[in-house]
C-alpha cells in the first residue's frame, strides 16, 4: 500500500523560464545547474531562463536542466518533512527518481543526464526522426498498424501513456506514414516537440556509449521503493537499476501499467516533482480520480502548497 508516490517528468514538459524561482532562492539547485553548465560548456541559466526554444529542446541541455528543476523541488519537500512512499519515473524522470531514493547522488544523476542527452543528440543527429502522439485510437490498433508497417527498425511503440494515448518513435517517413493510417483508424495525432527519434532501435549507437560509460558510477540500494516504467516493479538491486536506466533509451516506457500498479495500490497523493502537470494529466486520465489528490510542485508556491496539505492529511490520518 502506497499513501504518497512522487512522479518525474520527463522531456516534454518542459518551458522556457521553469524553475525562475529556485534560480533565485535556491544554492543548492544554482550548484546542479552550474555543475551541468561546466559539463556542458554552456551557460544553462540563460538558455532556461531566455532559450531559444531551439536550443532548449536540445536534449544535451534540456535533460539536465529539467533533473536539476526536478530535483530542486524535491529537495524543498523533503526539506518541509514531505517524503513519499514511492517514486516513479517518466524516462528521463526516472534519473531523477534514482536520486530521490538514494540510488544515486543528486551531482551523479546530473551526470548521468547530461550524459545521456548528449549521447542521444548524437545519435539522433544521423536519422531525421522523431515522435508522435496518437490519441483516441487504442494500444491494440496501433500495434496493429505497426505491425502491417514491416518496419520494426524504423517506427516503433515509444510510450504506451493512457488508453487510447500512445507515442510512436522513428524516421520522418515512417512517422508521416503513421499518422496516415491514424487518421484513417479515426484516431487523431500530434508531432512531439523533440529533436530524436527517443526509446527506438535509432538510440542503439547512444545506448552502447552509455552502458559503458554509466558502469562506472556507483549505484546503491533504494531507501525509498522505485516503482520502475519498464518492468512495473520496485526494484532494489543496484545492478539491475543501473541496467533498467540506460537500456530505457530503446524500450518503451510503460505508464499505463505504472499508473495502474498505483491505483490497485491504494495511492491517496500524487505529487510532480518538475516542470509542468503532464503526468498529473495522464494521472486523472488513467483512472486515478476519485480520492486521489494531486499536487503541482512546479514552483515554491506549489511546493509550500502540497508540503501544508500532505502535512494536514498525515495529522488527519494520525488523530
Amino acid at each position: 500500500m502506497y499513501s504518497t508516490a512522487f512522479l518525474f517528468p520527463g522531456q516534454g514538459s518542459q518551458e522556457i523560464g521553469m524553475g525562475r524561482d529556485l534560480f533565485k532562492a535556491d544554492p543548492f539547485f544554482q550548484s546542479l545547474v552550474r555543475l551541468a553548465s561546466e559539463l556542458t560548456h554552456e551557460d544553462l541559466e540563460k538558455v532556461c531562463l531566455k532559450g531559444p526554444e531551439k536550443k532548449l529542446v536540445q536534449a544535451r541541455f534540456l535533460q539536465p536542466l529539467i533533473t536539476a528543476v526536478s530535483l530542486g523541488y524535491f529537495r524543498r519537500l523533503k526539506d518541509a518533512g514531505i517524503m513519499p512512499d514511492v517514486v516513479c519515473g517518466h524516462s528521463l524522470g526516472e534519473i531523477n527518481a534514482l536520486a530521490a531514493s538514494g540510488v544515486i547522488t543528486y551531482e551523479d544523476a546530473m551526470r548521468i543526464s547530461t550524459k545521456r542527452g548528449e549521447l542521444m543528440d548524437e545519435a539522433a543527429a544521423t536519422r531525421a526522426g522523431g515522435m508522435l502522439a496518437a490519441f483516441f485510437i487504442p494500444l491494440e490498433t496501433v500495434m496493429a498498424v505497426l505491425n502491417d508497417m514491416r518496419a520494426p527498425d524504423r517506427i516503433v511503440l515509444a510510450n504506451d501513456n493512457a488508453p487510447n494515448q500512445v507515442v510512436v518513435s522513428g524516421d520522418d517517413e515512417m512517422l508521416h506514414a503513421f499518422a496516415q493510417k491514424v487518421t484513417e483508424n479515426g484516431g487523431k495525432h500530434q508531432r512531439l516537440n523533440v529533436v530524436g527519434p527517443w526509446h527506438s532501435p535509432y538510440m542503439q549507437p547512444a545506448l552502447r556509449k552509455f552502458d559503458a560509460w554509466a558502469k562506472e558510477i556507483p549505484f546503491k540500494p533504494p531507501q525509498i521503493p522505485i516503482l520502475t516504467n519498464s518492468t512495473i516493479a520496485c526494484e532494489t538491486d543496484p545492478g539491475r537499476l543501473r541496467n533498467i536506466i540506460t537500456h530505457q533509451l530503446v524500450k518503451p516506457v510503460y505508464w499505463r501499467r505504472v499508473m495502474e500498479h498505483l491505483k490497485s495500490a491504494g495511492v491517496s497523493s500524487l505529487v510532480e516533482v518538475g516542470p509542468g502537470r503532464v503526468l498529473l494529466g495522464l494521472a486523472r486520465v488513467n483512472g486515478l480520480r476519485k480520492g486521489v489528490k494531486v499536487f503541482a510542485a512546479n514552483s515554491l508556491e506549489g511546493v509550500q502548497e502540497a508540503a501544508k496539505e500532505l502535512r494536514n492529511a498525515d495529522c488527519g490520518l494520525r488523530n
